[in-house]
């Protein structure tokens, strides 16, 4: 933590502010962690515990607000006391969001509990086990103000897009191959989605601690792999006579040579 203060009970509000973000960040962890193993063990009840308990991270977020706004009012911070005190608030806000993605996970879980299992579902686990890796290092390094921690996790979120592309391209493939299963992996798609945005949130944690560490935006690109958005699968392009076959699109029209060209190289 950093220095202390001649006024103690300033540093004793600095430190709980520290502690309640520690304290809220803990549930919000839990909160993924359950809402993913409810939809691995197509758990209705699970789920469930899960919209029950996003109130408690809501009235943390309330709660440390209030904390931080009382004390730029009353201290007047100035440096990296500043830098704390208004970094709890963009934390806050982030996590608030990601228990709301942990309970949108868990409305589906439930109504995926009702319904056959579909195979692509086991690829949510694995993308659930690395936002949850990703959401431990990024409150570790929150917590021991530890840089390059943070951005050791903030690099990691590239590695999650890939799973999330990957995912969504085999359930828009299963999808075409039964219309029956449209609707579950419909729910699926959504659920990914949800833990990639996870994974976004706890990059901006990242980035918000290199910001209370150095005193400086962090000024790199965000790595990113997620390539969803260009991701189209059309029947009968592949090898295979009416096998699904991905065409993976992408908006650079260097790497787009036309047709035409070919032909006059040729």
């Amino acid at each position: 933590m950093g220095k202390d203060h001649i006024v103690r009970s300033y540093s004793e509000e600095l430190r709980r502010l520290t502690t309640l973000i520690s304290q809220m960040g803990g549930i919000a962890e839990a909160q993924v962690e359950t809402a993913v193993r409810a939809v691995a063990k197509r758990d209705a009840d699970l789920a469930a515990s899960v919209i029950k308990s996003d109130e408690r991270l809501d009235q943390y977020e309330r709660d440390i607000d209030a904390e931080a706004i009382r004390m730029l009012a009353l201290r007047q911070p100035m440096a990296g006391d500043l830098r704390q005190i208004v970094s709890t608030l963009k934390i806050a806000a982030d996590l608030e969001r990601i228990g709301d993605y942990a309970a949108n996970i868990a409305k589906r879980a439930m109504v995926l509990a009702q319904m056959p299992a579909v195979r692509p579902a086991s690829g949510i686990p694995r993308m659930g086990k690395l936002v949850q890796e990703i959401m431990k290092d990024v409150l570790d390094a929150y917590i021991d103000r530890d840089v390059e921690k943070a951005i050791t996790a903030w690099r990691r979120d590239e590695e999650l897009d890939d799973l999330y592309t990957s995912l969504f391209r085999e359930v828009l493939t299963y999808m075409m191959e039964d219309p029956r299963n449209i609707t579950p992996c419909t729910h699926l798609l959504f659920i990914a989605k949800n833990l990639e945005r996870v994974g976004d949130h706890a990059t901006n944690i990242a980035e918000t601690i290199h910001f209370v560490v150095v005193g400086q935006s962090l000024k790199a690109a965000r790595p990113k792999g997620d390539t969803s958005s260009f991701a189209m699968v059309r029947p009968g392009e592949g090898e295979n006579e009416g096998e699904p076959a991905d065409v993976r699109r992408k908006p650079d029209a260097a790497k787009q040579e036309p047709a035409a060209a070919k032909q006059e190289d040729a």
